[in-house]
């Protein structure tokens, strides 16, 4: 039994002894006490018994291939890094992930049964002396990584969802996991129930491909029983905010590529680093999936991280520098907004965010380009039925953005729509940052405010202004446009929505940061539909957009009423 084995070469023949004799018939009820008939054959279907693993470790690289030859094993392949099992021991002994360089190797076994199975070996090199002597020991005791594995065959959400669903109905407990970009493949660990027969007592589930979206629920129900672990990764969010704003800073996205890998020294010398420093932060952010170790000191960006380039049309690094630049700090007095109500932006810098960042040009044109980077919210707006509509009128239609930034919204619904001219309303720095991007043969150019909407237009927009104001505010700026509105034209609102019941919501966050930072919230649907109704307004309705954002279609109330001039 493994339990009884102590050195590597025992241990690993057991286990060779152990994959060579079970199969998924076999082993599953003994995993899963209770398991049988129609369910168990369903499993066998689902998912085929792929590899028992264990942990060992060599005193150096030389030992581990003499320790697989004894035991009649043989690595065709070099070792693989272990991210998932590399993470889970630094939790365990509270170590540095950097410091544990882990590897897989998969030497193949034939089953009783002819099937080709595999014998999973990780490898954490401790040499002779080391201060890892003390985590093998306790490794070693304790068994935390031995496990059988499960591959799933033709994964998808509807049988990952099944299979993990069949494995708590008999007992199992999720325990972990991981994806693994080395390989494009996800890993489900479960504890197995106390009544199984088998001696393995964690169980996984390999998926091959990307399905972290099905990791991300089994994760959280892994937390559930981890307080202690969920409140450690919750405290250290602050740390991949900076991570990120790092990152973005120095420019290392536009330095790597998304094919092929970059030598950390080499990356360092472009960005003007410190390389070992640089090496640590990648590894972090490598955890996050914001970029790939390809070989030991080598990184390639991720698609995740790409949005981080400078240059890139919607580029996320504007957010990234403003969320961990004055955000951030104001952030700090979240306890003061909590405490008295009051704003943490104005406490900690003596003025309005708008205020502050007019007098700052660097922060003026950072704002404005944090406000594009939000672009993907709005990108299917052009397609909606108010601004067809007004497309297709034959007097031709006007579309009016009040405080319509550096006009992106704008330029997408003209380009969109040839027949339509526009008229964008804001202050006079932001209308020459607009005027760079729009056509002044389609578009007016308005320095104002918001009692200064203009009449006679045929569909006004409000992007992402609402939630920066008080309800008091919101009625004021809801009355001017109802106002210049007239009888038959339309006004489009485009804000997140906070659920109505405990529902995960991007707009719960954002009320929070709007509250801290900016003195504004994010409000329901029928909050909405209230400071509509009393500023003369009637919420006719609202769709989705992406981002968890919605747009909503507001008429007057009194049609009677003519804005037109």
């Amino acid at each position: 039994m493994i339990t009884a084995l102590s050195d590597d070469t025992s241990r690993l023949r057991a286990t060779v002894d152990f994959v060579t004799e079970q199969d998924s018939e076999t082993l599953l009820p003994l995993l899963l006490p209770g398991l049988d008939g129609p369910e168990l054959r369903a499993l066998v279907e689902r998912c085929r018994f792929a590899h028992a693993a264990l942990l060992v470790f060599p005193p150096h690289p030389e030992a581990l291939d003499a320790t697989l030859a004894e035991c009649g094993l043989l690595a065709d392949a070099a070792p693989q890094p272990s991210v998932v099992v590399r993470e889970r021991l630094a939790l365990r002994h509270h170590r540095a992930a950097a410091d544990l360089d882990v590897g897989i190797l998969r030497p193949a076994v034939h089953g009783h049964d002819g099937q080709l199975r595999m014998v999973e070996v990780f490898a954490l090199t401790v040499p002779p002396g080391s201060d890892l002597e003390e985590i093998a020991a306790l490794e070693r005791a304790r068994h935390d990584e031995a496990h059988v594995a499960f591959e799933v065959s033709a994964p998808d959400p509807l049988v990952l969802r099944g299979l993990r669903a069949s494995f708590a109905r008999y007992g199992a407990v999720p325990d972990g996991g991981g994806y693994n970009p080395h390989e494009n493949g996800t890993v489900f660990y479960f504890a197995a129930p106390a009544t199984a027969k088998a001696e393995y007592r964690r169980i996984e589930l390999y998926a091959p491909g990307d399905h972290r979206d099905q990791l991300a629920v089994h994760l959280d129900e892994f937390r559930t029983g981890q307080p202690a672990e969920t409140m450690l990764r919750l405290l250290t969010g602050a740390w991949t905010t900076q991570a990120l704003t790092a990152f973005a800073h120095l420019r290392i996205p536009d330095a790597l590529d998304t094919e092929q890998a970059l030598d950390v020294r080499e990356l360092a010398s472009a960005v003007g680093a410190d390389a070992d420093s640089l090496a640590v932060l990648l590894r972090y952010l490598a955890a996050l999936g914001v970029v790939t170790a390809e070989a030991p000191g080598s990184f390639r960006l991720t698609t995740l991280g790409a949005q981080l380039r400078a240059g890139d049309p919607g580029s996320m690094r504007p957010l990234a520098l403003l969320y961990g630049g004055p955000f951030y700090e104001s952030f700090g007095a979240l306890a003061h907004t909590v405490r008295t109500g009051q704003v943490a932006f104005e406490h900690l810098f003596g003025a309005n965010h708008f205020d502050h960042f007019a007098r700052d040009t660097r922060l003026a044109e950072l704002f404005d380009q944090s406000m594009a980077a939000s672009r993907r919210m709005f990108e299917p707006l052009p397609a909606h039925p108010v601004l067809a509509a007004a497309a297709r009128r034959a007097h031709g239609a006007t579309v009016v953005d009040i405080a319509g930034g550096n006009g992106e919204l704008l330029s997408h619904i003209l380009a969109t729509h040839p027949t339509l001219d526009a008229v964008l309303i804001e202050r006079p720095h932001v209308i020459e940052a607009a005027r760079q991007r729009l056509d002044a043969a389609r578009c007016t150019f308005l320095t104002g405010d918001f009692a200064d909407v203009p009449s006679s237009a045929d569909v006004y927009l409000l992007s992402r202004i609402l939630h920066d104001w008080d309800d008091a505010r919101c009625r004021e700026i809801l009355r001017h446009c109802a106002e210049a509105m007239p009888a038959d034209a339309d006004l489009l609102i485009v804000e997140r929505l906070l659920p109505t019941d405990d529902s995960p919501s991007l707009a719960t966050a954002w009320d929070l940061h709007m509250r801290c930072n900016v003195g504004g919230r994010e409000r329901t649907a029928d909050h909405y539909a209230q400071l509509l109704s009393d500023a003369g307004l009637t919420l006719v309705g609202h769709a989705p957009l992406p981002l968890d954002g919605r747009v909503l279609h507001a008429r007057r109330t009194d049609p009677s009423h003519s804005g037109r001039l």
